[in-house]
């Protein structure tokens, strides 16, 4: 687990810059039931129309499960989940030596500080965070409640109008020709998906892309526009 980072040219420029790009793995679909598994997340950097991905400024852990016990009232889905898990692929022993939820969403909040966090149909992400920091976190703590989030899939029709309709993630990379080295696994996803927005990058900048609150604005004003 735990934080790697970059430092820019200064304190400033880099937070000005530094754009994170997440991936959420949970034990399910369902944001009122299933549970936050793990979190990654890389750094990106703008310089005008280019747009670079930082392996170095990333983040990764495993949130630990709680071990059902006998006589244990915790619901099913709060302990581990093995049916899900050939699809995320977090053994049960991984999600049992994980370490304590708490100390992986302080770290996250602290390693973030206060970028804007962008993930491809981010809401998803943003909600189980943030279920997450709400069960675990006292409010002053909690970063998703604060944190501007972008979903890089209102970012990508708006780069390709001429590819109208709903698009899955898969077929974006496919599309750019990004790899990932494996899909539903939260670090090689984040990494994909921050090589897919560098790949978007020159498009929206042409759109008027300057800044994280440009982007914002641009997939709000998509999603106002498909809806």
């Amino acid at each position: 687990m735990w934080p790697s980072r970059w430092f820019g040219r200064s304190a400033a420029e880099d937070q000005a810059l530094r754009w994170l790009v997440l991936d959420v793995e949970t034990t399910g679909l369902d944001v009122r039931n299933d549970h936050l598994l793990a979190i990654a997340a890389v750094a990106v950097q703008t310089d005008g129309d280019r747009m670079r991905v930082l392996p170095g400024d990333s983040f990764e852990a495993t949130l630990r499960a709680r071990k059902a016990t006998s006589g244990d009232n915790i619901a099913p889905s709060a302990a581990v989940d093995k049916a899900n898990i050939l699809v995320h692929g977090i053994g049960v022993q991984a999600q049992l030596h994980g370490t304590e939820p708490a100390v992986v969403l302080r770290a996250f909040g602290a390693w973030a500080a206060g970028a804007p966090l962008l993930g491809f149909h981010v809401g998803f992400d943003r909600q189980m965070i943030c279920r997450a920091e709400r069960a675990q976190l006292g409010r002053a703590e909690r970063v998703g409640s604060r944190s501007q989030w972008i979903d890089i899939e209102a970012l990508a029709a708006i780069s390709q109008p001429q590819w109208p309709g709903h698009h899955s993630l898969d077929e974006w990379m496919l599309r750019f020709g990004v790899r990932c080295a494996r899909r539903h696994q939260a670090a090689a996803d984040a990494l994909a998906t921050a090589e897919l927005l560098m790949r978007l990058w020159p498009a929206l900048h042409r759109a008027g892309a300057r800044s994280a609150s440009d982007l914002h604005r641009l997939a709000r004003g998509r999603r106002w526009l498909a809806s």
